[in-house]
């Protein structure tokens, strides 16, 4: 027998033993695996409807063949530009908005002396995180309501008349969607950001402070650079996700009036598959895919671009 058989048979004994070591462990592991197996690799067998034209009564693998027409049915259709615009603007703005300010709420709150009013601070900000997309759409439409609504009566108190109805103008959808979520998870965000900076060695903090630095300047340069390597990795599956934009929210926040503005990938995607009444699966299908190829592409140049600028990547 060879030597490198030798040493490959030797290596899968202690592998083995490991296993049966630890086999509770992989007993546990059987559950989120199989989760995976089922609810995320195994619909991918349903991705070759993207390259058919669909027929229930014929299933998946006798529908006829159509190759990339639906791929070409969607990027010649009108409403690919406004779809995509509303997709990338909002996605961007909201990138833009909510990754930084939890780094930002952060470290201000990681500055704070009282225990006590830290946690209740912490406490408070989560808290929004954890109502529904229904909820927090039904107060949205209640505190911004031109009638009865908060907006409605600081404007006629400053006014003396009714305000303007928010809702039926289309440009400001984006920045209702953004704001709101600001609101609704930088306390939940900014978490994982809190927990880097509790590995602070504060020895650095100490000798800082004998040279003279500033709270400012400990800031800088001791607790942003603990924080970096988190915030690239969260960068990244951000970048990676941006274009998965909360479907419930835009779909609960759509009228007839912001249609043009608040249309994304995965509403129209919804609407042409399930709820238009055309039912056409292959389209809905296609682009899916065209949008998970799109967040793919992007989640490895941003890996490729952290691991260039900061040395830190999730592969």
């Amino acid at each position: 027998m060879a030597k490198h058989d030798v040493v490959v048979s030797q290596g899968k004994r202690t592998l083995k033993k490991r296993m049966l070591a630890r086999w509770q462990l992989y007993l546990l592991l059987l559950i989120p695996v199989a989760y995976i197996l089922i609810f995320a690799y195994g619909p991918m067998a349903g991705l070759i409807i993207a390259f058919k034209k669909y027929n229930v009564r014929l299933g998946i693998f006798d529908s006829p063949w159509v190759g990339f027409d639906n791929f070409r049915k969607f990027f010649s259709s009108y409403k690919f530009p406004i779809i995509m615009k509303n997709t990338i603007v909002i996605s961007l703005y909201s990138l833009v908005v909510t990754f930084p300010i939890p780094i930002i709420f952060a470290l201000l709150l990681n500055c704070m002396n009282g225990r006590i009013y830290k946690k209740m601070i912490q406490t408070v900000t989560y808290i929004p995180y954890f109502i529904s997309s229904v909820v927090m759409v039904g107060l949205i439409f209640q505190i911004l309501d031109n009638r009865s609504g908060i907006y409605g009566a600081v404007y006629k108190m400053l006014t003396g008349t009714i305000g303007p109805n928010i809702f039926a103008d289309g440009s400001l959808f984006k920045h209702i969607y953004v704001w709101s979520a600001v609101w609704q998870t930088t306390g939940y965000s900014a978490i994982i950001y809190i927990a880097a900076l509790t590995n602070v060695d504060q020895s650095l903090h100490e000798a800082a402070l004998i040279d003279g630095a500033t709270r400012l300047q400990r800031v800088r340069y001791i607790d942003v650079p603990t924080i970096l390597p988190t915030a690239s990795i969260m960068l990244i599956l951000a970048v990676g996700n941006i274009m998965n934009i909360g479907f419930e929210k835009v779909l609960l926040m759509q009228n007839n009036l912001n249609l043009n503005y608040s249309e994304i990938i995965s509403t129209y995607v919804y609407k042409v598959g399930l709820a238009s009444g055309l039912n056409d699966f292959s389209l809905s299908t296609a682009i899916s895919m065209f949008n998970s190829v799109i967040n793919f592409i992007l989640l490895i140049v941003a890996n490729w671009g952290s691991k260039k600028l900061s040395g830190s990547g999730i592969f």
